[in-house]
């Protein structure tokens, strides 16, 4: 039985659905913190995914589905509350009527520098209880560290060039330290020596290579960092059956989200599930992080979440292609916290 330090995990990551009424400042509340990193998808219409952070500042948006730089946008997240957020008129997160899904991460506000690599990052915020950080940094276009605050090695780095058009890169441990995932696209990992200078992160840096995606000179870059926390979030790799009774994963607490990558093979979508939607167990609900495409209710790539872990139920390629290597993260509540107070399953 899986025991954490973390007795509610709601108050580092919460995911919150609302509905937009097309005003500004419409307040989003429910979160149960002040989030440092949001990311909001429209459920019901063909817009790109937005992503807002403190370290950069409001109104400064990425697309988790484009390789497009950073843009300022003024009628879209406008302000971080101390229970949520606040929003624009743009329909992209305020649209009226529709529906729209949130998924919020603390760390430590806008953060200070941190000095602990070759590159002092400009900003790094820090959540060291619940294994997350954001950094912001500059580009030397030479082989570099910097510093992720964690204290602890990450297993996801998510990295994206804020100032060019330039694929997102992402770093998975148990890919190690010579491939990348970019999570704008539907593509399979690839490998090179430029993206991690062939050095694996370390409990105080992340190594970068030449690769404009992670370190060209002079362009601006955010890292989201991830370190797993006994109890409340496991990166890993598993491999799929191909079988309607599909492969389990074993996590040793309830996920309330669960993001899935098909490692191997080319064409196959990033996925995005949570506790909040419907379609729970089958969830089967499905978001894309590299598409803008509309949620998805068909069935197929769907996973069953369970006290302990998440389970395939699809023979689909997506989630579950027999012999495939699927990277994934999850975050979700232990069975038992530290304070011995059982969770409730599904």
């Amino acid at each position: 039985m899986a025991y954490t330090t973390i007795d509610k995990s709601s108050l580092h990551f919460n995911t919150k659905l609302y509905t937009g009424n097309g005003s500004a400042g419409h307040g989003i509340t429910g979160v149960g913190f002040q989030p440092d990193f949001t990311w909001i998808k429209d459920r019901g219409n063909s817009i790109n995914h937005s992503l807002f952070d403190a370290v950069r500042g409001i109104k400064k948006e990425i697309n988790s589905n484009a390789n497009t730089a950073e843009e300022t946008e003024h009628d879209m997240l406008t302000a971080f509350g101390t229970d949520g957020f606040t929003l624009g008129t743009a329909g992209g997160v305020n649209g009226n009527s529709n529906n729209y899904a949130s998924w919020n991460w603390k760390a430590n506000g806008a953060g200070s520098s941190n000095t602990d690599g070759s590159i002092n990052t400009t900003y790094t915020s820090v959540n060291t209880t619940a294994g997350f950080s954001i950094s912001s940094y500059t580009g030397t276009g030479a082989n570099a560290t910097f510093g992720h605050g964690l204290g602890a090695k990450p297993e996801w780095v998510i990295i994206k060039n804020l100032s060019s058009t330039t694929d997102w890169r992402g770093y998975f441990d148990r890919e190690g330290n010579s491939k990348s995932t970019a999570l704008n696209t539907s593509g399979a990992s690839g490998s090179g020596s430029d993206y991690w200078n062939s050095t694996s992160p370390t409990s105080s840096v992340v190594s970068i290579g030449t690769n404009t995606g992670l370190n060209a000179s002079g362009s601006n870059y955010i890292a989201y960092c991830f370190t797993p926390k006994t109890g409340y979030s496991k990166m890993g790799k598993y491999k799929g059956n191909g079988s309607l009774d599909g492969t389990f994963v074993y996590c040793g607490f309830k996920p309330s989200l669960v993001i899935i990558k098909d490692a191997d093979n080319a064409g196959e979508n990033w996925f995005i599930f949570d506790n909040k939607r419907p379609g729970r167990n089958f969830n089967a609900n499905l978001l894309n992080p590299n598409s803008s495409t509309t949620e998805t209710t068909s069935g197929a790539n769907g996973i069953d979440i369970l006290s302990n872990g998440f389970k395939c139920r699809e023979d689909n390629n997506g989630t579950n292609r027999s012999g495939a290597g699927f990277n994934y993260l999850a975050i979700g509540q232990s069975i038992v916290g530290s304070n011995n107070i059982p969770a409730v399953a599904r």
